[in-house]
């Protein structure tokens, strides 16, 4: 499995220094390659720190945030949300193989002090990135521990009447490390004569961005490509 996708953890208490020149350069490199695929309009801000001031805002789950990346893209994007967890995944995975820390932030912000936003373009979530110690906090300890679902193992997230291919089982073992609002771990994956399907109850604000996320891993360890959309089909890369 993709070393990446074991190491990923959230990080919510970063070192107070800037990430270095050559580092920055890298995530704002990836950031144009996705939007330039994606149609989303993701940025990077190296000081986003006021966006984190607010103790009301954020409850006290976040020290010394600086640098962030807003996950924006046009309102009239039918798949905003579902591309903003697909390529918002990838961008972290590839942070995470540069050991920088980062964290998927949906609501615990003050969007009051973002003024990055178009009149036609949406924000959905928030990435914080940051240098990190190499083991977590006390603090981020503690909110873990206040946090954590147990995950549901692998067999109560798909569906199939029949013993699935090895290659699904390893997408499986990636979609189990994927993060998910609330810790919900909502999307269910179906396998039927060969065709495989990702599909979410879409009852909760962030339920497509999670569908996205799981998507992405489930892919990386599949070897293919899914459909945008709740239910999307998936393009195992050896058999088109």
């Amino acid at each position: 499995m993709q070393e990446a996708i074991i190491k990923r953890v959230s990080r919510r208490t970063y070192k107070d220094v800037y990430i270095d020149k050559e580092k920055k350069d890298q995530i704002q490199k990836w950031i144009k390659e996705i939007n330039k695929k994606s149609g989303l309009a993701i940025i990077y801000v190296e000081d986003g720190s006021k966006a984190f001031q607010s103790f009301s805002k954020t409850y006290g789950m976040f020290n010394n945030v600086r640098s962030i990346i807003l996950l924006k893209g046009k309102k009239d994007d039918e798949n905003l949300k579902e591309k903003v967890g697909y390529y918002g995944e990838e961008l972290i995975l590839n942070i995470t193989d540069i050991n920088l820390g980062t964290c998927w932030v949906g609501g615990t912000f003050d969007e009051k002090n973002i003024n990055k936003i178009d009149n036609d373009e949406k924000l959905e979530c928030i990435i914080t990135v940051g240098v990190v110690e190499n083991r977590k906090s006390f603090k981020e300890k503690l909110i873990g521990s206040l946090t954590h679902i147990k995950r549901k193992p692998i067999n109560k997230r798909f569906e199939s009447k029949e013993t699935p291919p090895s290659w699904f089982m390893e997408g499986m073992k990636a979609v189990e490390l994927a993060p998910s609002a609330l810790n919900s771990q909502k999307t269910i994956f179906t396998y039927e004569n060969g065709d495989v399907k990702a599909k979410i109850e879409n009852n909760y604000r962030f339920d497509m961005i999670d569908l996205g996320i799981a998507k992405k891993h489930f892919e990386i360890e599949a070897d293919g490509k899914f459909d945008f959309g709740n239910g999307g089909k998936f393009h195992k890369n050896n058999k088109y």
